[in-house]
């Protein structure tokens, strides 16, 4: 009965780059729990890395519909404090109300729900980073503004579909209704 509860975690590796940066910016394989898709019913995803190298994550300022936690903790287990990096990271909105954060040390960071963020930009990695991100939706996305509106997007990794397993996910959603009692 509870066998939908359980998922053992597939190694990953990620196959987001931008045109002309480096690959190697994060050890391999990597760990996500791709919320609902993966758990019926679940009500959150989470990414597991490990930064290795300098790298420009995330440029493009958005928000979510529920909370968003982000993780830093030194790489080198078990001294998670063992953290030699700057970490650039902007909370709220870029020409308004918006604040760059400079992570130096292990810190966590709570992005309330409508609150815009990012970019997040691993400036100097001197010592591996352990990065987490965690969000309270049953699969990653975000709302970003567009010269047509705001645009929900959704991403859920390179991973194969739940319904049809010779192709890759496209974020339809449909795992996403699937109930983990039936």
């Amino acid at each position: 009965m509870y066998e939908k509860l359980v998922f053992p975690f597939p190694q990953e590796n990620n196959e987001v780059v931008a045109e002309g940066d480096d690959p190697g910016f994060v050890i391999k394989p990597q760990a996500y729990f791709r919320g609902a898709s993966q758990i019926p019913g679940a009500g959150f995803n989470v990414g597991f890395q490990i930064f290795v190298k300098p790298f420009f994550l995330d440029r493009v300022p958005h928000r979510h519909k529920e909370d968003e936690y982000l993780v830093f903790l030194g790489g080198l287990f078990p001294n998670v404090f063992d953290f030699d990096a700057d970490i650039e990271f902007t909370l709220g909105q870029v020409g308004t109300d918006a604040e760059v954060f400079h992570i130096a040390k292990p810190t966590i960071i709570r992005v309330p729900a409508g609150v815009y963020h990012c970019p997040l930009n691993f400036k100097r990695v001197d010592k591996p980073v352990f990065f987490q991100a965690a969000l309270m939706e049953p699969m990653f996305g975000g709302l970003y503004d567009t010269p047509d509106g705001v645009k929900e997007m959704r991403y859920n990794g390179p991973v194969p579909c739940k319904y049809t397993s010779s192709k890759k996910c496209d974020s339809c959603g449909k795992c996403l209704e699937e109930d983990w009692r039936s």
